[in-house]
């Protein structure tokens, strides 16, 4: 027995031995995604990434197999595409080549792949994705409470707040019984007869909407659909239904409706009035019964409707909710609407009903109270820890009819209760008691960016007046789009480490439907921060799925003429510069380029390309001698001045250089993509913008630019626009501004990229620590040293407005790239091969990052430890590494124990070594 006992054990312990040095196949997706539920593309594209404990592990071929079912899929019965053995290292993007695919069907899919030693692999897990329908294929049918024209909604995006007419609010809030913005719920009972094999729901419900099936929630979406353009595009979501989430005979939808983006027309604080019409809703259900029939359930004139017990909504303004108006059960089976009112069948939003690709917003993370003071009698001040975007959930107890006011904020008054000055007020939840027992309650369609809660008139822990209700309990939730987080970094510089997590907090708080510029005054998509803070925003979130909703709300914003506006989506058009700057609408043209950089897909580039032409060119149409002189240029740039408009530096230095980076780029798309024509026209205009640049702005005699100033210096030496013979020059009288302002920076929004840059990639590393290893303003360490827990709108907090801005956050991207050394390679765009080449800086003595790539886990970690650098590196399969040792002497190299001259590494864990 013992004999077989030790064999027993031998056999287990070389089938661990080989399943350790095989390579499997993991994360598989489509469309970037892992089992997507709406893919728009008929030849969809697939990937997946490689694993192995071995090093120098690559693909020589691979096969895929795809079915209908995941039965047949088990049984190796691809009956709509069988691969074949393809010989090939790719593994991203392979576009699906078998049968037509079928709208609203479901497909199951595995790959398997050889390596470089033929040895093949086992076959992956299933995966599996769904086609989209097309409208045409939904045939949607919106309804509601009332109609368009009866709303009395105005109509255009010119309704500013400052020229809003009285007359036209009380015209609204008098329509119907302010059925024009108020939330309603809707219902649709409908039955099950037999086994069902699989249910999809599809649903827009606009502004937002809560779906519940059996007055259970479907899906964590907070604020779904995401934002659009609804005059050009609307999402909708789909949701597959579990077992449990239908039962045979009876079932009820229930559909909550308020008003977001799409009906912005409220009381108490608005950044704009702009109504895309009053609350709508379109649903399908399609159920697939086990016997292969079919039942669909539709929003049509069948449904019922009734006021909801949010009284008041508003994205911008606040919520209130009246529990007294609960109908119990309304979403229920049993339940008797018998008072409920018939919808009305509305007129569709003018954009095209699209599948939403990009993933939620949900809520993320959750605080509880810090600690509490009590600025005034019978009133509470919250302090939640943490500075964020969402709402607060309260339990309540108390008597029916008592009401409740909630005022969130980023700072305190003087007198210690919650302020709002900076950030848009009035902005409140009321919430009025029913009485029975505790009650839990948390807003559903609007959220603020806030850090202290104030509560008036309440009991809490010791007080007991019975005339005041009693809070029970109380949590802030952080909510922010559900991509998840790519990347890690940390340090030996508690700056740095706090500066990172200032910023990423300020990222996860405008990390919505959209990149807001702040979750409080305006949440709107200034497009701007996207690209100045794109290498930092890819290095820390998966944003594959998330880029492309970006571009088509881009293209979805463009103007005939080719403008691309600051804003985007444009809800309110605020006219010039804050309607047209270069520094902003550039992001048409530079986002698809980075996102191919970061993920090898160049699809954006393809699809984009006539967006990305029409915007260069109608730049060329508002220069003069290829000069443009218009826009806001460095905007919010540092000094002694109000911040707003560039100051500092020549806005037509910075308009014609982000006019030279948008040609330069269209053209490389030319050529990328084999435009021919194309190709010689923009290279000849990015040529002759350079000579325009130079002629204007560069100061022979003196080698500088503009005003001098650093801005003014760092945007053509980042650019390249500088002649190569002056570029040395130039950097040094960078360098001398900076050393001459006590190491400081004086750039702003759109600088500090450039100048951070221009400095890290030209061997001025070191004057970027000084610039940033400090804590006086202007600098990332007074942020901290007053307390803050996210990145304000301005370098110092106390001049500034918003205190949960991300658009100052472009040393992310130094984070990685320098102190970490994670580079990528132009040549092999996403990662295929890279560099790490970190920089070992000042008084630091370690640095280590990771960075989860499309290929897999990409780890730097560098250490000073008894004379030598130990450099701790990973680098995922599949995939190849040069590495640049931060040092100009010549020393002796072990790569894992064994002296090497040879630097460049496959897949692998390795830890390098030199001395110091």
């Amino acid at each position: 027995m013992k004999f077989f006992k030790n064999i027993l054990v031998t056999i287990i312990l070389l089938v661990t031995l080989i399943s350790k040095g095989q390579t499997a196949v993991v994360h598989l997706t489509c469309e970037m995604t892992e089992n997507p539920l709406a893919v728009v593309q008929n030849q969809p594209r697939l990937s997946w990434q490689l694993t192995s404990e071995k090093r120098n592990v690559s693909q020589n071929t691979y096969q895929i197999l795809v079915a209908s079912s995941a039965e047949k899929l088990q049984k190796n019965e691809a009956d709509s595409w069988d691969s074949g053995k393809m010989i090939s290292n790719k593994n991203l993007h392979i576009s699906y080549n078998g049968h037509p695919l079928k709208t609203e069907n479901k497909y199951f899919w595995k790959v398997r792949i050889w390596d470089q030693e033929n040895k093949v692999s086992k076959w992956s897990r299933t995966a599996s994705f769904r086609i989209a329908p097309s409208a045409s294929d939904l045939n949607p049918i919106w309804i509601g409470a009332i109609t368009k024209a009866d709303s009395h909604l105005p109509e255009g995006r010119n309704y500013h707040t400052a020229t809003f007419k009285k007359e036209k609010k009380e015209a609204i809030i008098n329509a119907s019984d302010s059925l024009s913005r108020r939330s309603i719920m809707l219902r649709k009972p409908f039955e099950l007869k037999k086994e069902i094999r699989e249910a999809i729901v599809y649903i827009s419900g606009l502004g937002h909407y809560e779906l519940t099936i059996n007055g259970k929630k479907i899906g964590n979406s907070e604020f779904a659909p995401l934002w659009t353009d609804y005059d050009k595009t609307v999402n909708y979501n789909t949701y597959e239904l579990s077992a449990n989430e239908l039962q045979n005979g009876e079932n009820v939808i229930g559909v909550l409706l308020g008003n977001g983006m799409y009906n912005m027309v409220a009381e108490r604080y608005a950044k704009f009035f702009v109504s895309f019409g009053p609350p709508t809703l379109f649903f399908k259900m399609k159920v697939v019964y086990k016997d292969g029939s079919e039942q669909l359930i539709k929003s049509d004139e069948s449904w019922t409707y009734s006021k909801s017990p949010i009284t008041f909504n508003s994205i911008f303004g606040g919520e209130d909710y009246n529990a007294n108006l609960e109908q119990e059960g309304w979403n229920k089976k049993g339940f008797n609407d018998a008072r409920w009112k018939k919808v009305v069948l509305q007129e569709a939003p003018k954009g095209n009903l699209k599948a939403q690709t990009a993933p939620p917003v949900t809520i993320q993370k959750k605080f509880d109270v810090k600690e509490f003071k009590q600025p005034k009698t019978n009133t509470y001040v919250f302090n939640m820890e943490q500075n964020l975007s969402g709402f607060p959930t309260i339990k309540f107890k108390g008597k029916k009819g008592q009401t409740v006011r909630i005022w969130v904020g980023e700072g305190l008054n003087d007198d210690g209760t919650v302020g709002q000055g900076r950030s848009g007020k009035p902005y409140y939840y009321d919430y009025t008691l029913k009485g029975e027992g505790a009650e839990e309650w948390q807003p559903k369609f609007s959220y603020y960016g806030f850090q202290y809660i104030q509560i008036e008139n309440i009991n809490y822990k010791e007080t007991k007046n019975e005339n005041f209700p009693t809070i029970v309990a109380l949590q802030s939730n952080f909510i922010y789009n559900s991509a998840g987080e790519a990347g890690t970094f940390e340090s030996s510089n508690e700056i740095f480490n706090k500066t990172h997590e200032l910023i990423n907090n300020s990222i996860k708080s405008n990390f919505q439907s959209v990149f807001t510029d702040c979750p409080q005054r305006e949440k709107l998509g200034w497009l701007e921060e996207v690209h100045l803070n794109g290498p930092g925003l890819m290095f820390n979130y998966n944003l594959e799925s998330y880029i492309p909703a970006i571009m088509q709300n881009i293209s979805d914003s463009q103007r005939e003429n080719g403008l691309i506006p600051t804003i985007v989506p444009e809800y309110v058009i605020f006219g010039g510069d804050f309607t047209d700057s270069p520094e902003w609408g550039v992001t048409g043209v530079i986002l698809p380029w980075i996102y191919y950089e970061y993920y090898g897909d160049s699809s954006l580039i393809e699809k984009y390309y006539p967006v990305m032409k029409s915007y260069v060119d109608y730049l060329a149409t508002t220069s003069k001698n290829h000069i443009v002189s218009h826009g806001l240029g460095d905007w919010y740039d540092y000094g002694t001045h109000a911040a707003g408009y560039s100051k500092n530096s020549p806005i037509a230095l910075s308009a014609t250089s982000h006019y030279f980076y948008g040609a330069s780029l269209v053209a490389k798309a030319a050529k990328l993509l084999n435009k021919t024509d194309d190709i010689e026209k923009y290279e000849k205009l990015t040529s002759a913008i350079k000579k325009a640049f130079n002629d204007s702005f560069f100061n022979e005699a003196t080698k500088q630019y503009g005003t001098s100033s650093q801005f003014s210096n760092a945007v053509p030496v980042f650019m390249d626009i500088v002649a190569p013979q002056y570029k040395a020059a130039v950097l040094q009288n960078l360098v001398a501004d900076i050393k001459a302002k006590g190491d400081r920076l004086t750039t702003g929004d759109v600088g500090n990229r450039y100048l951070f840059q221009a400095l890290a990639r030209n061997g001025e590393n070191e004057t970027m620590y000084k610039m940033n290893n400090h804590y006086d303003a202007p600098g990332y360490g007074f942020q901290i040293k007053f307390g803050l827990t996210t990145l304000t709108e301005q370098l110092d907090p106390r001049k500034g407005n918003s205190w949960n801005h991300f658009m100052m956050g472009q040393i992310e991207e130094w984070f990685y790239r320098s102190l970490a050394g994670i580079v990528p390679d132009d040549a092999n765009p996403g990662f295929k091969h890279f560099f790490i080449q970190p920089e070992t800086l000042g008084d630091m003595t370690f640095v280590k990052a990771t960075y989860q790539s499309i290929y897999g886990k990409i780890a730097s970690a560098w250490e000073k430890k008894d004379g030598k650098l130990i450099l701790k590196v990973e680098i995922p399969a599949n995939t190849s590494a040069t590495i640049k040792l931060p040092t100009d002497k010549n020393p002796e190299v072990k790569v894992n124990g064994k002296s090497t001259e040879n630097l460049k590494l496959g897949s692998g864990k390795y830890t390098i070594e030199c001395k110091i």
